[in-house]
């Protein structure tokens, strides 16, 4: 069965059509609603010739050539209305923009399509500009997937593949089943729930019906099994006393049910004008996560979640919000190490459904939704994406595809891969907080740079000091986190590769200037342990390294700081012999903090005042203990703009 985004949900799920029997429709429009989708192009087209179609005809015109797969009839079609009046819904805008891309149409490519005459909010531009620039870098590239359909692939469609236990798998077909019944609109058996026995390197064979839900002569669909709830997660059509249930547009829907073993059985969500599918159970926050098509959605299919109670619904829909959906059709969610995987068939993808990944974040956030790349995604519909811990390393999982290679329509594919799925890419997120307060730390600067210093992408934390900043992956970048007045820090080499391709939450603790500065006798010095020199030398011993050492983190941390060295010293001795000393000293530290990295254009002034300001009462012909004389051998690094 060859299916676009949600088509084929609604090719499989639907029972008669969206059809108002309320209002005139056309023969054209029946077959549409029908999703006759070659009928419709044909009635529609002989209409045509009788007079001219309405604006919603001409969409469901277009968007039939679209669904029958003949992209180049539907991108001129959509291209027409669109130059006639551009302001297109988002939905249509995104069916458009996946019709000429599939069709190899130049329009996307000479600027006559605008991606904002269609409203499109921030954050799908923002999607569609890193997956288009991740995408052109990576398509080359090699993700290293190993994929293979599984031998228990029917010529009908597999799809919806989840684990049951460590060596079996639940997923959807529409192969004759024994207890289900044709389904007119698609001419197949209505879709039930199937088993089978994952072998070696993941192949699933001995497939048979699950045979202990609830018996239903229609649709049952889209499994999820629940290990700490024993149960089992899916939708089926809505019906009363084994007849299906219509609304009062002759809308037959779907609902999510759970079912375990003992017989148990409850309805979780089901209303008389919306589907739900794909539910998917997360065992640890207990959000129950699921797509629909609620009318005050995104687009098609949006992807919400509801809390639950050991499974019993305890709130309305969430939405996941604009960064996750969009004017197209959302689908499958799947949540692993701290990643959301779900379907998508939005324009700026590799063609039909692709599988996308989102990293969680702070409360309900996500990042950039990032394709999942060739080998996975391809120019196909593939969707319905499941991932775990391979048993020799690396990782497996189950999608299914209608890529033309398979045996059916829909066929379920197994796959490994060494590293975590998905194209890569430098994200890092967390928290900025003064060291001070330990309190987040709102506008700091969180920039990644290039080699040449360049700022590729930069953002500023939040009031709460949070931040997320993501880029596709490049060699040799730095991350670079900055606020006035606090100390600059950077990541780079091997800490910073970790940092930005762990995926976890950091923790970024800056000092305020003031914490590294202290007012001394009216100058604004580092604050340092005191050091001595050796007695008449200028040589820096290992004491003085560890002073000095510190100072040059300090330089480092504040690279705008300009300093002067000075240098003090006793009274002991000739006032000559004492100024050189202390010339010699202070320089001797200007040429450690060069040595260590230190500019020497930082450094305005290196004066040893030797004994000429004696900060106590032991000047020259004065009896003082050592520790006296002691407090007047000193070394100040002033900073000279602190002010500023």
């Amino acid at each position: 069965m060859n299916m676009k985004g949600c088509n084929y949900i609604f090719l499989i799920f639907a029972m008669i059509g969206q059809i108002s029997y309320g209002q005139k429709t056309s023969k054209g429009d029946q077959f549409f609603f029908e999703y006759n989708y070659k009928s419709a192009i044909q009635q529609y087209e002989l209409e045509s010739q009788e007079g001219p179609l309405s604006a919603q005809q001409r969409l469901n015109l277009a968007e039939a050539y679209f669904k029958s797969r003949d992209f180049k009839s539907a991108a001129n079609r959509y291209l027409a209305i669109y130059r006639a009046d551009s302001t297109l819904t988002g939905r249509d805008f995104n069916i458009m923009l996946q019709a000429l891309s599939r069709s190899s149409n130049e329009a996307l490519k000479d600027g006559s399509i605008n991606l904002r005459t269609a409203s499109l909010s921030g954050d799908l531009l923002d999607n569609a500009a890193f997956n288009f620039e991740l995408l052109q870098g990576n398509l080359n590239a090699s993700v290293g997937y190993d994929v293979k359909p599984i031998s228990g692939n029917s010529p009908q469609d597999d799809y919806a593949p989840t684990f049951l236990e460590q060596d079996r798998m639940l997923f959807s077909s529409t192969r004759s089943s024994s207890n289900k019944e044709v389904h007119l609109p698609s001419g197949t058996a209505y879709t039930d729930i199937f088993v089978g026995r994952i072998g070696n390197e993941g192949d699933v064979s001995q497939v048979n019906s699950l045979p202990w839900l609830p018996d239903l002569k229609f649709h049952e669909s889209t499994p999820f099994y629940s290990t700490a709830l024993n149960g089992v997660f899916y939708v089926r059509s809505n019906a009363v006393d084994g007849e299906l249930r219509f609304d009062e547009s002759g809308k037959n829907t779907l609902a999510i049910c759970l079912a375990k073993e003992d017989d148990y059985f409850m309805e979780l969500l089901s209303t008389p004008s919306t589907s739900f599918y794909y539910p998917y159970y997360d065992e640890v926050t207990e959000r129950l996560y699921f797509a629909a098509d609620f009318p005050q959605g995104y687009g098609g299919t949006d992807l919400y979640f509801v809390m639950t109670s050991k499974g019993k619904i305890m709130s309305a829909p969430v939405n996941l919000g604009p960064k996750i959906n969009t004017p197209g059709n959302e689908i499958a969610p799947f949540i692993f190490e701290g990643n959301l995987y779900f379907s998508s068939d939005v324009f700026y993808g590799l063609g039909g459904m692709d599988i996308y990944k989102s990293q969680l974040g702070v409360g309900q956030s996500f990042s950039t939704p990032i394709n999942l790349g060739p080998g996975i995604n391809g120019t196909s519909d593939d969707f319905g994406f499941v991932v775990r811990s391979g048993e020799y390393g690396g990782y497996e999982g189950y999608f299914a595809s209608n890529r033309p290679s398979g045996r059916g329509g829909d066929d379920i594919y197994h796959f490994k891969v060494n590293e975590t799925p998905g194209l890569k890419t430098l994200m890092v997120q967390g928290e900025v907080i003064s060291s001070a307060t330990e309190y987040g730390l709102e506008g700091a600067s969180i920039q990644f740079l290039n080699q040449a210093n360049t700022v590729i992408k930069e953002t500023t934390s939040k009031g709460d000091g949070t931040f997320r900043l993501e880029i596709p992956w490049q060699e040799n970048v730095r991350l670079v986190i900055t606020k006035e007045r606090f100390s600059k820090v950077v990541y780079q080499g091997e800490e910073g590769e970790r940092i930005m391709t762990s995926g976890q939450n950091v923790l970024i603790s800056i000092d305020p200037v003031e914490s590294v500065v202290q007012e001394l006798r009216g100058q604004n010095v580092l604050s340092l342990e005191r050091f001595y020199f050796e007695k008449g030398s200028a040589q820096v011993n290992p004491e003085v390294l560890m002073v000095l050492d510190k100072a040059v983190k300090q330089l480092k941390d504040f690279p705008d700081f300009l300093i002067s060295v000075e240098a003090h010293t006793n009274s002991l001795g000739s006032d000559t012999a004492n100024t050189e000393l202390s010339q010699s000293r202070a320089e001797a530290i200007r040429d450690y903090f060069i040595s260590q990295g230190i500019s020497a254009e930082r450094i305005l002034e290196v004066t040893g005042f030797g004994e000429s300001q004696i900060v106590n009462h032991c000047v020259d012909g004065v009896f003082c203990l050592e520790v006296l004389h002691r407090q007047n051998e000193r070394y100040p690094i002033v900073v000279l703009n602190y002010d500023e």
